[in-house]
This record gives structure tokens, sequence and C-alpha cells, in this order.
């Protein structure tokens, strides 16, 4: 049984894709998508050879070898050019993802489809994404027990780009019926760091309450353009 962030990602997984699925941990993403014939093959990578290994014992136990290979290393130093379609990269932190796509961009050129799922600095992904010639065409939110993740597919193409708050809010997350409270919480968590930041008596500080205060603005700009 996949938790729901998990089931999120494999739901972004097109039908007959060649899968590369990197930091698999357990394996349950691509168990779950060869058992419902989705995928035609999975190269699962992790750089634990522990978390690898309970990998490879589910996949044994489900009796899936052929269709799911497992290597052992870090990001997708072990996927060659054009073994895979589809990339997913999920649960970890949106720097360390973003070094994994800048050191093997040969492997996600040779794909039409990303599947990215950071646990922080998202805006660091999206802007990378653009940067490097990438439109976000679907996103969405999922939560699962107390937190809410934001899940970024990406492909090849031109992203336009209003305005740098979208970074922060996605391009298409205000179309999610989670956005209203996804977008709540960055207004109350910076509200909450301007508040801390007024009882400190320094230039950095200023500063920052300054760089906050114009976030902030746009965090509630949206709020009313899309929630209310």
């Amino acid at each position: 049984m996949l938790s729901p962030r998990l089931k999120a990602l494999a739901m972004e997984v097109p039908v007959g894709a060649r899968l590369a699925d990197i930091g698999t941990d357990h394996g349950l993403v691509p168990v779950y998508l060869a058992k419902n014939h989705i995928v035609t093959k999975v190269i699962a990578t992790d750089i634990s050879e522990g978390s690898l290994q309970k990998a490879r014992e589910l996949i044994k136990a489900e009796r899936l070898d052929d269709i799911i290979e497992t290597r052992l290393g870090p990001g997708l130093e072990v996927i060659e050019p054009g073994e895979v379609d589809t990339i997913i990269i999920a649960g970890m932190g949106g720097q360390l993802m973003t070094q994994i796509l800048c050191e093997s961009m040969d492997v996600i050129k040779a794909c039409t489809k990303l599947i990215l799922q950071p646990m922080n600095a998202q805006q660091q992904i999206r802007r990378w994404l653009v940067d490097q010639g990438y439109k976000i065409y679907r996103e969405c939110l999922v939560k699962d027990g107390k937190y809410i993740y934001e899940i970024i597919v990406a492909k090849e193409g031109f992203q336009q780009k209003v305005d740098d708050i979208q970074y922060e809010i996605g391009f298409r997350l205000n179309e999610d019926p989670l956005f209203k409270e996804f977008i709540g919480l960055k207004i109350s968590k910076t509200e909450a760091i301007i508040r801390e930041l007024q009882k400190q008596n320094t230039e950095n500080a200023r500063k920052r309450k300054e760089h906050l205060l114009e976030k902030l603005n746009k965090y509630k700009e949206a709020y009313r353009c899309f929630v209310q």
C-alpha cells in the first residue's frame, strides 16, 4: 500500500514508460508500477546498500525481477543516456536534487518526463528547470500526514514566467484544491519570521525583513487572486 505522496508520484508515470526511480529506498513505487502493468522497465537506484537490499527482497518476493533492475550508486550516475524516458527523483532536498540533475544532463536530455518531489528549496528546482529550457506543465499538492508536498512535472520547452514569486508558489499550483491551505501556510510562516526579525536591531535583519515583506505582499496577492 503506497502512502498518498508515493501514490501521487506513481500516478504521474505514463503507461509504457521506461522509468528510473532515483533514491528508490525500499522500491515501493517501482513495484506498484510494475504490478499494475504501467511500466515496461524500471531501473531503481539508491546510494544506500541497505535500502537497495530491501528493494531487491521486495522485487524478488513479487517476482518482478524481469521488469525491475536495481543499481547501487549516487544520483543518475548509474544510468546511461537513452536507457529510460521517465525519471522520478523524490524525497530529497532541492539543492541535492539540482546537483543530481546538473551532473547528468546527458541522461535527462534523453528523457521526455521529469517527475520531481523536493522536500525543500522547491523554488531552486523550478528556477533551474526554467533556466535549463524546461516547461513545468503540471504541478500538484499532496497532503500526507501533517505535511503538504509539492510535485513538479517537467519536460523540455519554454516556460512563461510572469513574476519571480512563481518560483515560490508554482506555475500550476493555484489550480490545486490544496492551494488555499498551501498559500495560507506560506503567509503565516513568513509573518512569524518577520515578527522575530522586528526584535533584532541589525542591518541584516532590516534587509531581510524588507525582502520578506515584499514576498509576503505577493503571497497575499496570490491568495486574493486564486482563493478569494
